[in-house]
């Protein structure tokens, strides 16, 4: 299927390795130009050289961005200019005790998993208004419905997304331009796989059979998704087929969530 992604220009945060690396391949594959970004140079560098062998007259450029600073976003928006396409991919976990996180905690993971997004999208959303055409896809969680005991701060932003996807919609009504969330469920990204320590202490089969019999019973695939099987609805959801897909909330997380919207 032909995506229409052609002389689109895209802008994935936190796409140097899993699931933004996935939809920023699918994405050139389909003919759009694709800035990727990452926290350190080198990490971009790394990932534009890798992308550019495996697509052929991949359209791509990076930009680093730590999204934890003020100043290093500002250059990222001046760089970047124009986007028909914003992914807010970015983000940040990790397992803690309630009682364990600190206020610290809390406000870097807000920073980061919701107000990264808030800013990209207050920065491009209005030339794409003004185009009467754009996506802003927000990568949230099946997290944020079912908020994981072991790391609630997490959940908290997953949910965050969620609102202000929906509210964002509002603002588009009568427009070319969509906002729309997308919900990935345990993904087989290089994080999951270092946490869990796939490759190192265990199988990914022992993990897979383990984590799906105690942490997610309720997933009807029982597995780990790949990266590129959420790249591939956020690869629709960018492109002008979705059209009549607005303020949703689309889940790709193998039936965990036990309700059918």
């Amino acid at each position: 299927m032909d995506f229409q992604l052609k002389n689109k220009k895209a802008l994935i945060t936190g796409s140097t390795k899993g699931i933004g690396k996935a939809i920023a391949e699918t994405l050139l594959k389909e003919g759009a130009e694709v800035i990727i970004n990452g926290r350190s140079k080198a990490s971009v560098e790394n990932a534009v050289k890798e992308l550019e062998n495996k697509v052929t007259d991949a359209q791509i450029t990076g930009v680093a961005c730590d999204f934890s600073k003020s100043e290093e976003i500002e250059h990222l928006i001046k760089e970047v200019g124009e986007v028909d396409i914003l992914i807010n991919n970015v983000g940040i976990f990790e397992p803690k005790e309630f009682l364990d996180i600190t206020d610290d905690d809390w406000h870097r993971f807000y920073e980061v998993n919701v107000m990264s997004g808030v800013r990209m999208s207050r920065a491009f959303m209005p030339q794409m208004l003004k185009n009467d055409w754009g996506r802003i896809i927000f990568i949230s969680s099946e997290s944020g419905i079912n908020i994981p005991v072991e790391m609630v701060h997490y959940g908290m932003t997953k949910t965050a997304q969620l609102a202000i996807s929906r509210g964002m919609a509002e603002t588009t009504k009568g427009t070319g331009v969509t906002v729309n969330a997308v919900l990935p469920g345990p993904t087989l990204s290089e994080g999951v796989k270092e946490f869990a320590g796939i490759g190192e202490e265990q199988s990914k089969e022992e993990v897979e059979k383990e984590f799906f019999k105690t942490e997610r019973p309720s997933s009807l695939i029982q597995r780990f998704a790949s990266p590129q099987e959420v790249a591939n609805m956020v690869a629709y959801i960018a492109s002008p087929l979705s059209s009549a897909t607005n303020g949703a909330a689309i889940k790709v997380d193998g039936g965990v969530v036990k309700t059918a919207f």
